[in-house]
């Protein structure tokens, strides 16, 4: 059985990722899940600078998955270089950085700074609000994305995957203007902007009002957003949004994604990305597949 996937030139032992800002850099989850053993580890967002993230509550539960408005709080490149990329190479994960900003310099800043580093791919969070544009993310606006793809690219030594938000009104106009913006490949979807209010104390229940939706309720749209953007352009994708189960995964794979990421999912089950990947296995055995590559994208 061949679980082996190729993503951006980069070989990977088996398709499942974590999703970022759902695993921190793996030392949460060392009780109950073997880095090594999974395709790779997706870290949190890491920014040029320590970010504090939205004040609190930050997190709500809803039918189906969750809001968060956490606001990519993280520690800032240089403690990220200093404790989790050695702290990861030590488990003998497969490293793959979420990386975040403001504004396209932030952007290559943390770019430059990982140049050196013992990482395999670069995941460009392009939900993150352009400062310089009015707070609209760079990736609602296909220039916007396109010119933070080039700027990107043309400073990154690793592989850049481009991470869509799927709060576009054409998920595929985005997923071009990243192609063409020079990107490796793509992720998605990013969260969807959702929105909870208490109504007995007449309040929202987030402090920033609106918060990014997760979970499996998102999971339909996610496997429709992956196969429209398989068909759209010829780059390779991490698909994401809901998985929960290797059935999910195995769909998310049929849809046209190379490697699929492990969310919320997290949350309730720290051993969910081995849960995963155990199951893709008895899909595998099952259907009698010898090579997960045969079902990438075989939904005509």
């Amino acid at each position: 059985m061949n679980l082996e996937v190729t993503l951006a030139g980069k070989t990977f032992k088996n398709p499942v990722t974590t999703a970022s800002g759902t695993f921190g850099s793996g030392a949460e989850y060392e009780e109950f899940v073997d880095l090594s053993a999974l395709g790779a580890v997706t870290t949190k967002g890491v920014a040029n600078v320590p970010w504090e993230g939205n004040p609190v509550p930050r997190v709500a539960e809803t039918y189906g998955g969750m809001l968060n408005a956490v606001g990519l709080q993280n520690p800032g490149i240089d403690l990220f270089c200093k404790r989790d990329i050695p702290h990861l190479k030590e488990k003998g994960a497969s490293i793959i950085v979420n990386v975040c900003g403001r504004t396209v310099a932030d952007y290559v800043e943390v770019v430059e700074r990982l140049s050196d580093e013992p990482v395999d791919l670069l995941e460009i969070n392009v939900s993150c609000p352009n400062v310089k544009a009015g707070g609209i993310a760079f990736g609602q606006n296909p220039d916007a994305l396109y010119e933070i793809t080039k700027a990107v690219k043309a400073k990154a030594r690793q592989p850049i995957v481009m991470k869509l938000s799927p709060n576009v009104t054409d998920i595929t106009e985005m997923a071009k203007a990243a192609e063409a913006g020079g990107s490796d490949a793509l992720s998605l979807i990013n969260t969807i902007t959702g929105m909870k209010i208490d109504i007995y104390r007449r309040k929202f229940v987030l402090a920033n009002k609106t918060g990014g939706m997760s979970g499996p309720a998102i999971k339909p749209v996610a496997v429709r957003m992956v196969y429209q953007v398989h068909k759209a352009c010829s780059l390779p994708i991490i698909g994401m949004g809901g998985i929960m189960t290797g059935e999910d995964a195995i769909e998310m794979m049929m849809a046209g994604a190379t490697m699929v990421s492990v969310g919320t999912a997290n949350f309730h089950n720290p051993r969910a990305t081995m849960d995963v990947l155990d199951g893709i296995k008895a899909y595998m055995e099952t259907c009698n597949i010898h090579d997960i590559n045969e079902i990438i994208g075989c939904m005509e």
